[in-house]
């Protein structure tokens, strides 16, 4: 049988308590910029890891989209906030194809 040590327990926090303490509830401006830099470091690894899946390099898929293999680099690490037309020419290119549900 576990025992759970309830002042432990207390102690616990969830994410958005997390989130909160350390970028700002919500609709502030540190927590937003902080959910922009989250997102884009997403959708870098979901790129990334699909371009890896695909056995491509960085420079072959920049040629593919006529841009340098930097901007690639810069995607994958999450470190520039890329245009959604730019995102639909590399998920195109690496064959992910988008739907948006209303």
């Amino acid at each position: 049988m576990i025992r759970l040590d309830s002042a432990k327990l207390a102690k616990l926090h969830n994410t958005n308590e997390l989130l909160d303490r350390k970028y700002g509830k919500r609709g502030t401006a540190t927590r937003t910029v902080f959910e922009e830099k989250a997102l884009s470091h997403y959708y870098g690894e979901i790129l990334k890891e699909r371009r890896k899946e695909l056995k491509i390099t960085q420079k072959e898929l920049a040629d593919k989209i006529g841009k340098e293999r930097s901007y690639i680099a810069h995607i994958e690490r999450g470190e520039t906030d890329m245009q959604l037309s730019s995102f639909l020419r590399i998920s195109s290119a690496l064959g992910l194809h988008l739907s948006l549900d209303v």
